[in-house]
């Protein structure tokens, strides 16, 4: 969405809008290698999907800094994502 908020997961605070969105991600991915993977979708209250992964974060040498499951909540409205955030799977109702 034009007006879409995102977190910046290993700096603190948000970004808003797609542009700021991608020079989070350029800064991001020049300091940071991560993949994330899905492993769940679970649909919530208006308009909301929380998304259960798996998280590896490495440095640029390959060294892992952070290895786990997390929730990824996406606020959808009219077919975009409007807002997403980083939260534990014990707040979220998932996970142990």
């Amino acid at each position: 969405a034009p007006d879409v908020v995102w977190p910046r997961a290993f700096k603190g605070g948000f970004v808003r809008g797609p542009e700021e969105v991608r020079a989070y991600w350029t800064e991001q991915w020049s300091e940071i290698s991560g993949h994330v993977e899905p492993v769940t979708f679970h649909s919530e209250d208006a308009g909301q999907v929380l998304v259960e992964v798996h998280q590896v974060v490495r440095d640029l040498a390959g060294v892992v800094l952070a290895d786990g499951y997390v929730g990824h909540r996406f606020t959808i409205e009219h077919g975009l994502i409007q807002a997403m955030e980083v939260c534990p799977l014990s707040s979220s109702g998932l996970g142990a």
